[in-house]
């Protein structure tokens, strides 16, 4: 039999600026911070940070979101300013104007809203707008 003593213990503790809101947390407010945020609750008001903000598949967000990077795998209802890119999954819901240099749709996810897409950085090189609703249906 296998004894665990305090020299075999492992722990892993989360990497520094990576936060997680679970599925029982309802905020409302301002979110502002640094690193990565997975959101899994329910949350009203806005969200600011450089970094990444993952909306988990239980989210429901009623906020606008300016951020480096969006991930969508819940739902979304409001406007999304990313620098770097945004991401939506076969799960996501974005209901609300998108910004982004880069955008990725997976099949089965659903864009409602205008749409900018500015090429390279930010600021810089062409720029694309519709302001029609988007969805792919799934297989």
């Amino acid at each position: 039999m296998a004894m665990m003593t305090r020299e075999n213990l492992t722990t892993t503790a989360p990497d520094e600026g990576e936060m997680r809101l679970g599925p029982s947390v309802v905020l409302e407010g301002k979110l502002r911070f640094t690193g990565t945020v997975r959101i899994d609750a329910t949350f009203k008001g806005s969200i600011v940070t450089d970094d990444v903000v993952i909306v988990g598949e239980r989210a429901r967000i009623e906020a606008s979101i300016t951020c480096g990077t969006a991930i969508v795998n819940g739902a979304v209802t409001g406007n999304i300013d990313a620098t770097t890119a945004v991401e939506v999954n076969a799960t996501g819901r974005v209901r609300g104007d998108v910004e982004t240099p880069s955008l990725a749709v997976e099949r089965g996810a659903l864009v409602e809203g205008g749409l900018t897409i500015s090429g390279g950085t930010r600021g810089a090189g062409a720029r694309a707008s519709t302001s029609a609703g988007a969805s792919v249906p799934a297989p």
